[in-house]
This record gives C-alpha cells, sequence and structure tokens, in this order.
C-alpha cells in the first residue's frame, strides 16, 4: 500500500474487476468465457481452454496456462506474484491460489510480497484447495481436497492435509 507503484497496480486491478464482473454475469458460450479470461490475463488462450465462472482474481495479467486446462466454479487467484499452469491441468471449484502474502511483522504488515506459483502438466487440484505464495507443483500430482499447500510438492504423487504432506507415489505405469 506504501509502495510507489500502488496507484499504477490499483488501476489494473479496478480494470480487471470490470472484467471478471462481465465474466460473471449473464451466461456466455465457451468461446466468449475464453475471449474475457484472455482479456483478463492479457494473452490469448488455447481453444481447448474450458473455464465454469464465476471466477475471482485481483491483478489478472500474470496469469499464463496450458492447453486443456480445465477450471471449476468459484475459484480465486492472487496473481501478482505470477500463475503458470501447464497442459492439461484440472482446478476443481472453490480452489485458491494465492502469490502474495503480507509482512510478519506487525509494525510493516502494510507491505506486500509476491512469489510465483507454478503447477505442472496433468496436475489435478481438488476441491477448496489452497495454494500458498511460492510454491511449485510437480506433474501429475494431486491435491486432495480441501488441503493447503505451502512447500514445493514433486511430480507423481498425491498429498493432502493441512499443510498438504505426500499421502501416496503415482505409479510411472499410468502414462
Amino acid at each position: 500500500m506504501d509502495d510507489k507503484e500502488c496507484d499504477r497496480i490499483t488501476s489494473i486491478i479496478k480494470q480487471t474487476l470490470q472484467l471478471t464482473n462481465k465474466l460473471n454475469n449473464g451466461i456466455h458460450s465457451d468461446e466468449e468465457v475464453r475471449a474475457i479470461f484472455s482479456e483478463i490475463i492479457g494473452q490469448k488462450v488455447d481453444e481447448s481452454v474450458w473455464i465454469l465462472p464465476p471466477f475471482y482474481v485481483d491483478y489478472g495479467r500474470n496469469i499464463r496456462v496450458g492447453k486443456r486446462f480445465f477450471m471449476n466454479q468459484n475459484c480465486t487467484f492472487m496473481d501478482r506474484g505470477g500463475i503458470t499452469i501447464g497442459d492439461d491441468v484440472f482446478i476443481a471449484p472453490k480452489c485458491n491460489l494465492t502469490t502474495i502474502n503480507h509482512d510478519f511483522n506487525p509494525y510493516n504488515r502494510r507491505a506486500t510480497f509476491c512469489k510465483p506459483i507454478v503447477i505442472g502438466d496433468r496436475v489435478w487440484i481438488g476441491i477448496g484447495a489452497t495454494i500458498c505464495p511460492g510454491v511449485t507443483i510437480g506433474e501429475n500430482t494431486i491435491i486432495a481436497a480441501g488441503s493447503v499447500v505451502t512447500k514445493d510438492i514433486p511430480p507423481n504423487v498425491i498429498v493432502g492435509g493441512n499443510p498438504a504432506r505426500v499421502i501416496k507415489s503415482l505409479l510411472k505405469e499410468h502414462k
């Protein structure tokens, strides 16, 4: 909030809120949803992308999604730190991807810090999961419903809990 870039960031956030309002109100074809989402992120998404609104985002310009990306309803992305999503990723309803945090020092709480989220190919994020700032999720991984992911997750595993931990390794024969 005290950052010299705050006015510019706030302006972009207001533009993004207008676009998300457009996305979330009314019935839109898949093509219209992709077009509005592309406007939000400032980059055209592949025709294979399927998004079910409503969708909530603060900034929007720092999101990149791969081919055959699917996102279900009521997800929230706080993307100022950058969110990169690979191909064939499924995100269930009510998931939160947050790249921003506040300083732990109560006298500097107005300061914000951003760290990117990177999601590998063929990841499935279960309903109501939260992915915290700075997390990388390896390919083929499943994040169980309701999990809170606070640290990097290796490829080919199932994780769950709060904080999320590896529950099971996935067999490589599933290719």
